[in-house]
């Protein structure tokens, strides 16, 4: 299974200031497979002595919170997508909503987190999951598997 997460998100993890991290990235410097998926999101894979090259059971959820964001969720859902694509991965679910992020009873995210089929679930923002208490999925997540991290903000 791949982790990825955003490269502030590494950054800080590691101890190393978010605007160092953008540099070493741009300079090709970064000590970890990362690429650019838009534009203003560099993903770093942080499993990357232990990732295949293929991922199967890839589910991706794109959310947003009203009907006018509607053209932002299409493209949120082809972003993904195009990542998924990119890195090889098999995707084996797309699900996306328009539905309140402090709002638990979101039947498509629902149906993408029971699925058997989807081992690795891919946002692009922590907050797309819901806007509190991510921490809490990520450890329900990763208690079935290695480590969960969505790609976030």
């Amino acid at each position: 299974m791949v982790s990825c997460m955003n490269l502030t998100e590494w950054a800080r993890l590691q101890g190393v200031a978010p605007r160092a991290a953008y540099r070493w990235f741009r300079e090709g410097m970064l000590p970890v497979p990362a690429e650019r998926v838009g534009p203003r999101t560099i993903l770093v894979n942080v499993d990357a002595s232990a990732s295949p090259s293929v991922t199967a059971g890839v589910g991706l959820y794109a959310r947003v919170a009203s009907h006018d964001q509607k053209c932002d969720l299409e493209r949120q859902t082809a972003r993904l997508s195009a990542w998924a694509a990119k890195a090889g991965h098999k995707v084996v679910r797309v699900e996306s909503e328009v539905a309140s992020g402090m709002n638990g009873a979101r039947t498509k995210a629902r149906r993408l987190l029971a699925d058997p089929a989807v081992t690795t679930v891919v946002v692009e923002h922590k907050d797309r999951v819901g806007r509190m208490n991510v921490e809490l999925v990520e450890a329900a997540l990763s208690a079935t598997g290695p480590p969960c991290c969505p790609r976030s903000r």
